[in-house]
């Protein structure tokens, strides 16, 4: 009998084990291409379940995959393997997942240029390829993307002109490319069709040459217009104000110049948008232009007598006329403006910015008209005014006294001693107390304590006195205060229904169920108006400092009003220390523990670095993290996430991903709050004010006028 070969029958006993090795679907096998191009030690751990001897990749760590018509399988969808120090390359072999959606492979450390290949997957919408070390051209083929919505390669070191084919990515929404090195200038041609672009950032790149002005065109444009820290010159093209005027501009740090115009989106920015262009000028600038009218006449030929009558100049009879003309204009100006004043002084003694008038004053519904706009400009208050001039007629020493700032509420000290009171809260600030007058009226008491002397007093004093000053419907009224050398209090309105914190998360700290849509949606917007005021037309431009949900209280109408502005710089006067019971007359109110409150989670990132003094900003970042705790219903301080850094809060971090991910609203939002299905675009609205608000670069945040201008317009 004839032997069978061996080898053959080798292969029949191992062909059925080699089976189970080319299983793995084809959109397997080209993801197995990206495990290949890392470097293995960096990979090891990221790809550990990626399994070659798997029948489908859709249950390997990173992976999403969604079931397809016409496709017994489910296709893979995203890709998200971000953040995890990856060393490698991109795999052209990427492009054959033709129903890839979600590329994220952001903060690793990939490298080499972007294939050319990669662009076959023709349902990507969104590219995070950010903050990895990528190098070569933006390929040209990458409107062959016909959904490409999201595209983000900032932080990378990718370099050469813009390709010009941009224009045909309709559909882009986002178009990220800071930090790099891209350079020539900015075709004008791109940006007329992108109808659907809301946020374009080129900044710190090596642009040159004038900014298009089709830039203009961007009407659906929001946010930040970033062309920053780039060599762009030429004049401003004025087509730049028909951008929507919450559009924010960043064009720091390049070569502009000549004269910033005052129309359309130009008129709402501030100073900051223009810095380090040293050739620009005009508002808002403190530069002022040179009368290019004057200049330009100057330059022209007159005549020809233009030689004699320069050289003549002036006949001294007309100089004598002129110098007498202008005495006489100075003299009768001089007599108006002291008639004026008399006249308002005798007759218009009881104007103030908050309606009221003086004690003594029978015209008490009397207004002057332009007091109304002048609060709103900031202007100095007359009722706090007539509190400083009594200051200035005391002799200036440190004794027990209190003093009422609101000339319309008085109550004597021995009123306030016989009062009943109770703890409302503790922290850093002070202890607060409730205390119910003898008519029944409730105040709010802070207990300083700390340090006296003449030289805390009269600071002391001024720091209140601006504090008094600021009046506004969302915004808490300091009405009184006190000083002794070894006890300091300042007395406030009561605002009755607790404060956003206990109605977002319950009195016991577990989630409440009674605030709707409306009414976090009318807190928000009260609160940004309070901010915007102290931010804007407050005297001294306040930075509040400490923007968190138990600073923000509630009437019983849900009437927000921002707490506690001022106090840090007033704790920093007297030394305070909270806990100390220094045995002042306060010694008759109830004293109790309780727990403080826990690390502030809503400062900014710049805020956690010790030294660095408060601005503004932080009080944007602040606010925009309330404003996530409000539509998610989390809060930071009970993360969705076990992240340890510090860098930036964890709520913040989560709703980014979420929208880097695209994942459903249902997935994010309060759940409270789907019951609400009217409510999903203003929701969605809010979610983008709040991301604005809090952008890692200070810099980029819009000021708070502009975020209390987006709020108004949403649901109105």
């Amino acid at each position: 009998m004839k032997k069978l070969p061996l080898l053959p029958l080798f292969f029949v006993f191992l062909l059925p084990c080699l089976e189970p090795a080319f299983s793995l679907s084809p959109d397997g096998l080209s993801l197995l291409s990206l495990k290949s191009a890392v470097d293995q030690s960096s990979g090891q751990s990221v790809f550990a379940d990626w399994n070659e001897d798997d029948a489908t990749p859709c249950n390997w760590s990173g992976i999403s995959c969604k079931n397809v018509s016409g496709f017994p399988d489910p296709r893979v969808v995203g890709i998200a393997v971000s953040g995890r120090n990856l060393r490698g390359y991109i795999p052209s072999e990427l492009g054959n997942l033709i129903y890839l959606r979600r590329l994220n492979l952001h903060n690793n450390d990939f490298y080499g240029s972007i294939p050319d290949q990669l662009f076959n997957a023709t349902s990507l919408h969104s590219m995070f390829l950010y903050g990895n070390n990528l190098s070569g051209p933006l390929p040209p083929s990458i409107c062959k993307l016909p959904k490409l919505q999201n595209l983000d390669l900032s932080n990378n070191s990718l370099s050469g002109s813009l390709p010009e084919n941009l224009k045909n990515c309709k559909q882009l929404q986002r178009l990220i490319l800071a930090q790099n090195k891209f350079s020539g200038e900015i075709p004008d041609g791109i940006w007329p069709g992108l109808d659907n672009l809301i946020q374009l950032d080129l900044s710190w790149n090596k642009f040159d040459g004038p900014i298009p002005s089709t830039i203009g065109e961007l009407k659906s444009l929001s946010g930040t217009l970033n062309l920053s820290y780039n060599h762009l010159s030429g004049n401003l093209p004025k087509s730049l104000g028909n951008l929507p005027a919450t559009v924010s501009f960043d064009l720091r740090h390049n070569n502009l110049s000549g004269e910033i115009p005052e129309t359309g989106s130009f008129a709402n920015q501030g100073p900051t948008a223009f810095l380090n262009n040293p050739l620009l000028c005009g508002f808002p600038l403190k530069k002022t232009c040179g009368n290019s009218s004057t200049s330009s006449s100057g330059t022209q030929n007159p005549g020809p007598n233009s030689g004699e009558t320069q050289k003549k100049g002036f006949s001294p009879g007309l100089i004598i006329l002129i110098s007498t003309a202008d005495a006489a204009g100075v003299a009768l100006i001089g007599l108006v403006i002291v008639y004026i004043y008399w006249k308002t002084k005798d007759s218009s003694n009881g104007c103030s910015c908050t309606g009221k008038t003086k004690f003594g004053d029978n015209n008490k519904g009397k207004l002057c008209s332009v007091c109304s706009f002048r609060c709103m400009s900031g202007c100095r208050n007359d009722d706090s005014e007539f509190e400083d001039n009594e200051k200035g007629e005391k002799s200036g020493k440190p004794e027990g006294e209190l003093v009422a700032i609101d000339k319309g509420f008085s109550f004597e000290l021995d009123e306030l001693l016989r009062a009943s009171a109770y703890v409302l809260g503790k922290s850093g600030l002070g202890i607060v107390y409730k205390v119910v007058l003898g008519n029944g009226i409730p105040v709010a008491v802070r207990r300083l304590g700390g340090e006296g002397g003449e030289q805390r007093y009269k600071e002391f004093v001024a720091e209140v006195q601006a504090i008094g000053k600021v009046k506004h419907p969302n915004v808490v009224k300091l009405r009184a205060y006190y000083w002794a050398p070894d006890e300091k209090l300042l007395i406030s309105d009561f605002i009755s229904n607790g404060n956003l914190a206990n109605a977002m998360r319950g009195r016991n700290g577990q989630p409440s169920t009674s605030l709707s849509w409306s009414m976090r949606l009318k807190v928000a917007k009260g609160a940004a108006r309070g901010l915007a005021y102290l931010h804007e037309c407050s005297p001294r431009k306040f930075v509040h400092g400490d923007v968190k949900p138990s600073n923000i209280l509630l009437d019983n109408e849900f009437q927000p009003y921002v707490s506690d502005f001022g106090l840090s710089r007033l704790i920093s006067i007297t030394g305070n220390n909270s806990n100390s019971s220094s045995g002042g007359f306060i010694g008759g109110l109830p004293y109790k523990s309780i727990q403080t409150e826990q690390t502030n989670s809503y400062r900014a990132p710049e805020a956690r670095v010790p030294g660095n003094r408060a601005t503004q900003k932080w009080d944007i970042y602040s606010f925009g993290v309330v404003l996530l705790e409000m539509l998610t219903g989390k809060s930071p301080e009970l993360s969705p996430t076990t992240s340890t850094s510090i860098e930036v809060p964890d709520l913040v971090r989560w709703v980014k991903k979420g929208f880097e991910e695209e994942k459903p609203l249902s997935d994010m939002v309060d759940p409270m709050l789907l019951q609400e299905v009217h409510a999903k675009k203003e929701v969605l609205a809010v979610f983008h004010v709040a991301l604005a608000c809090t952008e890692a670069d200070p810099e980029i945040r819009p000021k708070m006028k502009t975020v209390s201008e987006n709020l108004e317009r949403i649901g109105a």
